[in-house]
């Protein structure tokens, strides 16, 4: 057992080191140019660039060359970058699971050292090691709601300039340029994209895929089609933010509706964890044999399976899609 917490502890400090490494490190002389041939890497991807716009594209998924390479060969370390980048966070992926590393050994050796249970300090090694993930996912889903409730303005915006007789492509720079700077710096980078030689349909496709967001895919969905067909693009424009809105509204309603069941289910996936920590504290002695019998392991490990998949079956349920 010595001999393990020797070898974890080796191993911690050394990931932390490297991870202090990575945070001091420093690459903004290539930002510019990844974050322009990001676009180009994408539309070549779907097989519909020349050969004139095909180029060698330096894209780092960490400042360390071995780690690069190595994170080169992983297949889902890509997804893990586009998450990343649509929380609005400029971490490279490596930093983010050299992170889940240092909390995930920290909490499975403090665990293991002072409960003396390997099953609950691989459990708090998972839900620690979960935490930087965790957070990348609150500022992702925040950023894409915030993103979604200004659209419409971005939309209307686009339908005055094209019935003002401006071009499309015109549009969009007025977007950058007028907009709050969460609309404003995705569709300026739209409007980059464009100027930099892709066509509008790749540089909109590309604005779908940072912003994975339904109301975004209807309206390119809309351009392209109206580009293909034909039709009044102002009046598509303005149809497609009063619906957008008219969604929102819908959502709000069955938020409303749906308080009573997601306190309830609140209430319900808190207390039995509430119940816990009272009765340890109130008489410790109460819940030992929890600890220290195998079966109250094997009940505490089932309980807390149960609890998980409850816990999920209640939030599906008081969550309604629109």
């Amino acid at each position: 057992m010595a001999l393990l917490v020797a070898v974890v502890t080796f191993l911690s400090v050394f990931v932390v080191f490297l991870l202090i490494w990575l945070s001091l490190a420093n690459d903004s002389r290539q930002k510019v140019i990844r974050q322009r041939i990001e676009a180009v890497r994408k539309a070549e991807q779907r097989g519909e660039v020349n050969e004139d716009l095909r180029l060698v594209r330096d894209e780092l998924y960490s400042t360390v060359p071995l780690l690069h390479r190595f994170l080169m060969h992983v297949a889902w370390t890509g997804p893990l970058r586009d998450f990343i980048a649509q929380a609005g966070m400029k971490t490279k992926p490596a930093k983010i699971l050299l992170w889940s590393g240092v909390l995930g050994l920290g909490a499975y050796v403090a665990a293991a050292q002072f409960l003396h249970m390997i099953f609950l300090g691989l459990v708090a090694g998972l839900l620690a090691a979960s935490i930087p993930i965790g957070i990348v996912a609150i500022k992702r889903r925040k950023r894409l709601e915030k993103f979604g409730e200004m659209f419409p303005e971005a939309l209307d915006l686009l339908g005055r300039a094209v019935r003002a007789g401006h071009a499309f492509a015109t549009g969009l720079e007025m977007i950058a340029n007028e907009s709050p700077e969460l609309l404003a710096s995705e569709f300026r980078k739209a409007f980059e994209e464009r100027n930099f030689g892709l066509p509008m349909r790749d540089a909109l496709i590309n604005l779908s895929e940072r912003v994975p967001l339904v109301d975004v895919r209807f309206f390119v969905t809309a351009f392209l089609v109206q580009k293909e067909t034909g039709g009044n693009l102002a009046e598509i424009l303005d149809d497609l933010a009063r619906l957008i809105r008219d969604r929102f509204r819908i959502q709000r309603e069955v938020r409303v509706k749906t308080a009573q069941g997601r306190l309830t289910a609140g209430i319900l996936i808190v207390l039995p964890i509430i119940l816990l920590i009272g009765l340890e504290i109130v008489n410790p002695q109460y819940l030992n044999v929890l600890f220290t019998d195998p079966w109250g392991t094997l009940a505490l490990g089932t309980a807390a399976a149960l609890q998980i998949l409850g816990s999920l079956l209640l939030w599906k349920i008081v969550h309604v899609e629109v």
